[in-house]
């Protein structure tokens, strides 16, 4: 038996939904073993009756069935817990409870002391509105693309983009620092680009490089980026980590708006009964990470999210989190102008619309092809 503990406890506590699949009247047992594994993971029954197992290990707080074999439970752990440290804190969430079958994350509730140790977006949807200028009407936004471009001809396609309009283009996440296009040299070869056609239109175009460098160079990239007069870029935490996309939207020094993109996260949501609900994957933990912008594979496109899903997503990047500003939902993966009605139907005026490889096949004028998706959108949404 371990000697008694007593601790300097505040008493507040943040809450996980799971959902626990196939384990019907064993369910209690299960979500007991859970509030020791993601806390002390030690023999329960080797620890007295003090404040580590009154505080410290987590507690049940509701079972709610979903038929006789699957249950949505509730568990609170002390934010003490949690360190002050995001990794520590994801940890407690889902650290070896992940190795589990069957249980799935479901949705966060935070503490008040704790949302406030986060500062989410820095810009969310009402400041990143206001950057770029659009005000009441949906934003658009495309990729460069395809890998095996050279840089300037990835700056001609930014050019083209800029001249019909793009609010914002950014790069593909798989645009690295290839050696037919260099991360550097394709960065202000596109910004040049990208300001030559604004300074035509007269209409801000935001451009948000891809940083997917190693973790000592990603934050060099970043601010060489913001220098060379980029106004946004995009990081895939699947690949690269939230943690390390939470500490440059924490950066003062940085201060630019995130686009967080999908790549490797499909694995947390495939399954319905293992990993992590899209509302949580794709909605709250981009916001609380310091995402501006969640992007993610609408239903009617080239993979395989249903309506449902995405409309829990739109729900997660505007749901009450404390402190915790909004962010924007942005379909993309396949859409088309054929899908227009189904996204204006679905998330109105606060989306982006992210569109890459339909703008090439629409027609042989990139520029005239966007004028024309924003012409549709807006016919829709009257």
């Amino acid at each position: 038996m371990l000697p008694e503990v007593t601790l300097n406890i505040s008493g507040n506590r943040f809450k996980v939904t799971y959902r626990l699949s196939g384990f019907g009247a064993d369910v209690r047992q299960i979500a007991q073993e859970m509030c020791v594994e993601q806390t002390i993971e030690f023999p329960s029954d080797l620890v007295a009756d003090d404040d580590i197992r009154r505080c410290i290990i987590g507690q049940i707080e509701d079972i709610a069935p979903i038929n006789d074999a699957d249950h949505f439970v509730t568990l609170s752990f002390a934010e003490e817990v949690a360190g002050g440290e995001f990794p520590q804190f994801f940890n407690v969430i889902f650290g070896n409870t992940s190795l589990r079958p069957n249980i799935r994350v479901e949705r966060l509730e935070l503490s008040e002391n704790l949302a406030a140790r986060f500062k989410g977006p820095r810009f969310g949807r009402q400041g990143f509105r206001e950057l770029l200028g659009v005000h009441d009407q949906p934003i658009f936004s495309t990729a460069l693309k395809p890998i095996g471009l050279s840089a300037k001809q990835l700056a001609k396609q930014a050019y083209d983009y800029a001249l019909g309009e793009m609010d914002m283009i950014k790069d593909d996440h798989g645009l690295a620092n290839q050696s037919f296009a260099p991360f550097r040299e394709r960065v202000m070869a596109c910004l040049d680009a990208i300001n030559d056609a604004s300074g035509k239109t007269g209409r801000r175009t935001l451009y948000a490089p891809c940083l997917s460098a190693s973790a000592n160079q990603m934050f060099d990239d970043a601010h060489f980026v913001k220098e060379c007069g980029a106004g946004a870029v995009l990081i895939a935490p699947g690949l690269v980590g939230f943690n390390v996309m939470k500490a440059l939207a924490d950066d003062e020094t940085f201060g630019l708006p995130i686009l967080c993109h999908p790549a490797m996260l499909g694995s947390f949501t495939a399954s319905p009964q293992n990993g992590m609900s899209h509302y949580f994957t794709f909605g709250q933990l981009p916001r609380l990470t310091g995402a501006d912008i969640t992007i993610f594979t609408n239903v009617g496109g080239r993979f395989s999210f249903t309506k449902e899903q995405c409309l829990d997503i739109k729900a997660a990047t505007d749901s009450p989190m404390q402190n915790i500003k909004s962010c924007f939902p942005s379909p993309g993966g396949g859409m088309t102008y054929d899908n227009v009605p189904l996204i204006v139907e679905m998330y109105g005026r606060d989306v982006v619309y992210l569109i890459g490889g339909a703008l090439y096949k629409r027609g042989p004028s990139l520029s005239d092809n966007c004028r024309e998706l924003r012409e549709t959108v807006a016919a829709h949404l009257q």
